[in-house]
């Protein structure tokens, strides 16, 4: 557990959160600040800051969180017509928390621009 980490505080049950769905190594809960209809973030229960820092051990964890986001999915109801999923590395990439996690996405159409370029 990092001190300063609100995933962290999160799983340690200092924040409150409603978990939409758990593994045994991940919890996924919605987002506080939406993008989208549904907004479901991914957690593993490990800390690790990004996906840039996961090594090959790794490999079982990134499957868990993939695997959770798609039974998310499934319980939001947003399977069948699609949705996005998400993982932002780094201040350029736009993470904001440290802690690796995955953006679930759904609930209207999203649109294919992915970069701002103003």
């Amino acid at each position: 557990m990092s001190d300063n980490c609100i995933f962290c505080k999160i799983l340690a049950k200092e924040i409150p959160s409603a978990i939409i769905a758990e593994s045994s190594n991940c919890i996924a809960i919605d987002d506080k600040f939406p993008q989208a209809p549904v907004h479901i973030l991914v957690i593993p229960r490990r800390h690790i800051a990004s996906l840039h820092d996961t090594e090959p051990a790794d490999r079982d964890l990134l499957g868990e969180l993939l695997e959770l986001a798609r039974k998310c999915s499934e319980i939001k109801g947003i399977a069948e017509k699609g949705y996005r999923v998400i993982t932002n590395i780094g201040v350029d990439g736009g993470q904001g928390v440290f802690h690796l996690h995955i953006h679930v996405l759904g609930g209207k159409k999203l649109g294919a621009k992915l970069i701002n370029n103003g």
